[in-house]
């Protein structure tokens, strides 16, 4: 009787923890910062930045001293942008939700279940670029960057 009651529990608390992890809302796009980071508005018009997890974009302006525009950065933003137009995203979460700028740091769905961190590096708009905990699709996304390697997809068109 007991194992029973035990696999009903586990069953239950891992539904709980998967929901947890996973928004089912849909968000607004409000702006596209970078070829890998968004900005979204809820219904109540709060604004987070969101930050694609294992994923980095070349980057498209210039942040102080840090951060210099790099060749495709422009290209990868403007094609996130055409990507979201009018659109909306759900988020999925990692362990780690934040990061040590204050962005969320989420998985990407359009509503057509389109996958973007996934897409981007497919289509070599991104590379790959895991920073442990959050690598649970570290190997797919290995896989999606390798294809557009070695098709001299997006930005690999250069390399």
């Amino acid at each position: 009787m007991r194992q029973p009651l035990f696999i009903i529990f586990f069953i239950l608390f891992s539904s709980l923890k998967i929901n947890a992890q996973v928004s089912g809302k849909f968000y607004s796009i409000k702006r596209v910062s970078d070829g890998d980071t968004v900005v979204i508005q809820d219904e109540s018009d709060n604004q987070y930045k969101i930050r694609f997890i294992g994923i980095d974009a070349p980057e498209s302006r210039n942040v102080g001293n840090r951060k210099q525009v790099q060749v495709f950065g422009s290209e990868a933003k403007t094609h996130l942008k055409k990507l979201l137009f009018n659109k909306k995203i759900r988020l999925e979460f990692d362990v780690q939700k934040i990061d040590r700028y204050g962005r969320t740091l989420a998985y990407v769905y359009l509503e057509n279940g389109v996958f973007l961190n996934q897409y981007l590096l497919a289509k070599g708009y991104a590379r790959i670029a895991t920073f442990p905990p959050n690598i649970k699709y570290v190997e797919d996304f290995r896989k999606s960057e390798e294809k557009a390697r070695r098709n001299k997809l997006g930005m690999w068109m250069y390399y």
